[in-house]
């Protein structure tokens, strides 16, 4: 039978944190705002680009604070949980700003950063009030590690067949077929085995990375074994999916696997849950859309399950003030559709049209549950920029830059030193079309390195080129800065 999401016991040690949280915040109310996406959606580079801009007080002509001239600055502070590792901010801004400037390498762990801003209110009373301050509490976490949560609701029999049924998808044989011959000459009744059980884990996992990394797919739980972090190599990680088996002994295959993956569950997936997604006030959802456009509309589809799944356990809505000090909730969601700079921005409408249908019954139940979303196109920093060219009689907007070494396109492999003009195509008016098998959809969608030959500002600052980051922020931070 499948379990609850959470139980007594979570709900008590949430309900403790929340209290920690209301005592350290007494005198300066904390806002945690939480950052995630699938695997490759840039939330390194959106966590670094936002706590730069509001440190060296970047060009945000959309955040409201700073267009009316009433933001006065932001530092950074010491985070007041010291066992969670401090977001690498000044390592990733040096590799995005040096010389030969570098994607840094993309979140592979949990991570928070504290930043105290400071700003004139806006109402009739704030030049009685003076200066008032808000702790920015940002947390940084995998996206694959959201694609845990919906397995508190599943039993190992549940997810089994769930994860069967996945891997046998047409889309997935040829990656899972390794797996799926180890499996079927595999006795589930068998006399439990860690050698056994380590073969199965191993070719379930390679199954999963194989399936990100060459079909773009996105709903392959347990997220730990893509992202494993301290956990890797350990008995934690050691499960696999097994056919339904009725009667399994307590010594049996089956039953070691079961024990696994509850253990796996309780000791992993649920204290993930209580001490750091169920403390969030403000959630943006990175989604790398174009990526699974490349791929066709297998990944889409499977983008929107995945998506659909992780949302639908976001604790969100209107928080009741005298329940406040003890329970949290999200009440402002911002989905984002990244590398809005890999198309032209006459694209942009429809790619925020695709990621609204990528996301409309998550969006839905947010606004059921009276929390409020928004979708959005943006590129936390800008690596193209735009222009046209001719073909014959026809002019066509591309976009300019330098493509990553490695790329490649019609025949050619670039060296990661040539700049390029490229017409990336036309994303369809109508995005129910991604999702229907046989529909043809011309696009180029290439990575590009980081912008050189940054500007700065009067300060000496550099200024990070963005597309939309402004209003990214007005949505999450706007309201609290008021």
């Amino acid at each position: 039978m499948a379990g609850s999401p959470t139980t007594l016991v979570d709900e008590l040690g949430i309900a403790l944190a929340n209290l920690a949280d209301s005592a350290t915040g007494a005198f300066t109310p904390t806002l945690r705002l939480g950052v995630t996406g699938l695997s490759r959606a840039g939330k390194t580079i959106f966590i670094t680009a936002l706590v730069h801009n509001l440190l060296t007080g970047g060009r945000l002509p959309g955040f409201a604070v700073m267009a009316e001239g009433r933001f006065i600055g932001a530092r950074l502070a010491e985070y007041p949980e010291a066992t969670i590792p401090r977001f690498a901010y000044e390592q990733h801004l040096e590799a995005l700003t040096s010389r030969e400037p570098f994607w840094p390498e993309g979140t592979r762990r949990i991570s928070q950063l504290r930043l105290v801003l400071k700003y004139q209110s806006s109402g009739w009373l704030s030049g009685m009030r003076g200066a008032r301050t808000l702790n920015l509490d940002i947390v940084d976490y995998p996206g694959e590690w959201l694609l845990d949560l919906p397995l508190l609701a599943l039993s190992f029999e549940d997810w089994s067949r769930e994860a069967l049924e996945r891997a046998q998808r047409p889309v997935s044989l040829r990656q899972a077929g390794p797996f799926l011959e180890l499996l079927a000459a595999t006795d589930p009744m068998a006399a439990a085995n860690d050698l056994e059980a380590e073969r199965l884990a191993a070719a379930f996992t390679d199954y999963l990375r194989r399936s990100r990394e060459d079909d773009a797919l996105s709903t392959l739980p347990p997220g730990r074994f893509l992202l494993p972090g301290d956990l890797e190599g350990s008995p934690a990680l050691t499960f696999a999916p097994l056919p339904l088996t009725a009667g399994a002994r307590s010594s049996s295959l089956y039953a070691m696997l079961a024990g696994r993956y509850e253990a796996y569950k309780d000791q992993v997936v649920r204290p993930f849950f209580r001490e750091h997604f169920a403390r969030l006030d403000r959630q943006i959802v990175l989604v790398d859309t174009l990526r699974a456009l490349n791929a066709g509309p297998a990944a889409v589809a499977d983008l929107e399950t995945a998506l659909t799944a992780v949302l639908s356990c976001f604790r969100q809505g209107e928080t009741n003030p005298l329940l406040r000090p003890f329970t949290r909730k999200i009440d402002r969601i911002l989905f984002a559709a990244t590398k809005a700079d890999h198309v032209h921005h006459t694209s942009h409408d429809r790619l925020e049209a695709i990621l609204n249908r990528l996301v409309a019954d998550a969006s839905k139940r947010a606004r059921f549950a009276g929390a409020q979303s928004r979708s959005i196109a943006l590129a936390a920093i800008r690596a193209t920029r735009e222009g046209t060219i001719t073909e014959g009689e026809e002019t066509l907007p591309t976009i300019i830059g330098t493509p990553m070494a490695g790329e490649e396109l019609d025949g050619t492999r670039y060296d990661g030193k040539t700049e390029i003009a490229l017409f990336p195509g036309d994303l369809p008016a109508r995005p129910d079309s991604l999702f229907a098998d046989g529909v043809p959809v011309s696009l180029n969608f290439l990575r590009f390195t980081p912008p050189r030959n940054l500007e700065h500002n009067s300060s000496g600052d550099v200024v990070l080129p963005h597309i939309r980051s402004d209003r990214a922020l007005d949505f999450l931070l706007g309201d609290r800065l008021a």
